[in-house]
């Protein structure tokens, strides 16, 4: 374990700051999706993704969530390059974190999902494959240097990444009846990864 000693009292202000916001990001994403599920007239939260929930009279609600947790990605890969845990995966990893957020944002501002929008260069489900390979691969990247200070966090990094190996791609061959149920647990553990990443950087600063 590193010393506190090591990480003066405005640097482990400034790991508090950011790894409490990016909790509270996926909170935030938690809730509006939440809220939308009961004001969108005629939404089934089983059948219907959260992308139908991003389009129509109320998309906004969603899109605050999505740019909320998008800068939940941002803070928590700020978190990784502020303490770097050492080595090249580890160096990959937060270019990963960071490049998820920038993903996620494209996902709510480019709004190409629920509305069968065809018009220009529809970059949606590319999106969803870099979403999707970059979530296998970034706490894979993190967990060796996660180990060399907690073992614990670092099992949990691993173990979210294989829980992702063999989840995400169910996704594509689901009846749309229950896809929406199964995208949400798909998002649980994303969310899963920010609040273990951010736990812990508390951890290591003290």
């Amino acid at each position: 374990m590193v010393s506190q000693t090591q990480y003066p009292e405005a640097r482990r202000g400034l790991v508090t700051a950011l790894s409490l916001y990016a909790c509270l990001g996926c909170v935030i994403f938690a809730v509006t999706i939440l809220i939308a599920d009961f004001v969108v007239p005629d939404h089934d939260w089983i059948a219907d993704t959260i992308s139908d929930l991003g389009a129509g009279r109320y998309e906004f609600i969603v899109d605050i969530g999505i740019y909320a947790f998008s800068a939940a990605l941002i803070a928590t890969a700020l978190l990784a390059a502020h303490l770097h845990l050492g080595g090249w995966e580890w160096s990959l990893g937060l270019l990963g974190l960071a490049l998820l957020g920038l993903i996620v944002f494209l996902v709510g501002a480019r709004n190409e999902y629920g509305d069968q929008d065809n018009e220009g260069v529809v970059i949606h489900i590319y999106l969803v494959y870099a979403l999707g390979l970059l979530l296998l691969l970034v706490p894979l990247a993190l967990a060796r240097g996660a180990r060399l200070h907690s073992p614990g966090h670092a099992r949990i990094l691993i173990g979210l990444a294989l829980l992702w190996l063999v989840s995400a791609p169910v996704f594509f061959f689901l009846p749309t009846d229950i896809d929406g149920l199964y995208e949400r647990y798909l998002g649980v553990i994303a969310m899963a990864m920010v609040a273990t990443l951010a736990h812990l950087s508390r951890r290591v600063c003290g």
